[in-house]
C-alpha cells in the first residue's frame, strides 16, 4: 500500500501537531515525517507527504527522501491537491494507493481515479493503534526475559548448544 498524505490538511487535522505547528510549522513538518517514518517501517508501508508551496513565489518542485519517506514540496500554482491527483490518475493502476485527506472535493477524485480514501482521523488511529502494540509487545519481551537464554538470539542459542555438545563428547 502507498499513503499519500496531504501534509498540511494532517498536521491541522491532528491536535498535537496542530499546536507545534502554531509555534512553528516547521517543527511541526519534522514531527510528522518522523511520526510517518515510524509508522512506515513499523507496517511495511510506502508513504508519501505533499506540502503546498503553490503560493510561494518562484518554488520549484522539490522532491526528497528523509528516513523513508518521500516528502514533496508542490511548486508555485501546484497544490498538494494537484500533485496527488494527477499522481493517482497516472499509478493506481499500477499500484494500490490510499490518499490521507480530509478535503472532500480531493476525495471524490481521487475515487474517481482508482485510489482509497483515508480521512486523516482514521490516520491517525491507525498510529496510535501501532504504538500501544508496540509498546505491549515491548512490555511483553521485558517480561519474558527473567532468564539469560530468554535474552539471546536463536541463532547464538543454537551455537551455544552445539558448542555445549562438542565439550559432553570431548
Amino acid at each position: 500500500m502507498h499513503f499519500m498524505v496531504d501534509g498540511y490538511n494532517f498536521i491541522n487535522a491532528w491536535s498535537k501537531l496542530k499546536e507545534i505547528a502554531k509555534d512553528d510549522l516547521e517543527v511541526a513538518r519534522k514531527k510528522l515525517i518522523d511520526i510517518l517514518a515510524d509508522f512506515s517501517g513499523y507496517k511495511g508501508y510506502r508513504i508519501t507527504v505533499v506540502f503546498d508551496s503553490h503560493l510561494v513565489k518562484g518554488a520549484q518542485r522539490k522532491k526528497e527522501v528523509i528516513n523513508n519517506i518521500e516528502v514533496v514540496f508542490t511548486k508555485e500554482g501546484e497544490t498538494a491537491d494537484n500533485y496527488i491527483e494527477k499522481y493517482v490518475y497516472e499509478n493506481a493502476k499500477y499500484e494500490s494507493i490510499a490518499v490521507v485527506t480530509s478535503d472532500y472535493l480531493e476525495q471524490l477524485m481521487i475515487l474517481g481515479n482508482g485510489a482509497v480514501r483515508m480521512p486523516p482521523r482514521e490516520l491517525i488511529y491507525e498510529i496510535e493503534n501501532y504504538k500501544k502494540e508496540l509498546e505491549k509487545k515491548t512490555n511483553e519481551k521485558i517480561r519474558r526475559k527473567d532468564r539469560l537464554e530468554d535474552t539471546l538470539d536463536s541463532s547464538i542459542l543454537e551455537k551455544l548448544e552445539k558448542f555445549k555438545k562438542r565439550l559432553d563428547q570431548a
